[in-house]
């Protein structure tokens, strides 16, 4: 069986932020056991899942993809929106657009320290759209 849903998420500032709870929080009754796909349906916002207690983990993150590609880097041609613009897409790149849980007695199989990350990459990224897709 296949069930598919899409949620909204509210705009979010730049950086890693934990949204596991508004995840689990929207998704309908799970199956025993199964599969969770999620899919971020954007080029300059990622998801991925990682440390979900210490928020300095969330902050480092931020600080190497900074780091490793600045905005304003003067050789991108693609800024029609804004300094952050090419940068969010190569960010967004090299973490990902989609995530695959395991589902274990109707819950999501997620190790004692992971959480899911909406890693927003731009100053002003706006609302972001997921698609949750359950496969049991």
């Amino acid at each position: 069986m296949v069930e598919q849903i899409e949620i909204h998420l509210p705009s979010h500032k730049r950086g890693f932020h934990l949204i596991t709870n508004e995840i689990v929080n929207r998704l309908p009754k799970l199956p025993q056991s199964g599969i969770l796909n999620i899919f971020i349906k954007h080029t300059s916002a990622a998801i991925t899942i990682n440390e979900n207690a210490d928020s300095t983990v969330r902050n480092d993150f931020e600080t190497f993809f900074n780091r490793l590609i600045p905005d304003s880097t003067s050789w991108f041609n693609h800024n029609s929106e804004g300094n952050d613009d090419m940068p969010a897409h190569l960010k967004s790149s090299i973490i990902g657009q989609s995530l695959s849980i395991p589902i274990t007695n109707s819950k999501l199989n997620l190790g004692t320290w992971q959480g899911i990350y909406l890693c927003e990459f731009r100053n002003n990224g706006g609302q972001r759209r997921i698609t949750i897709t359950i496969l049991s």
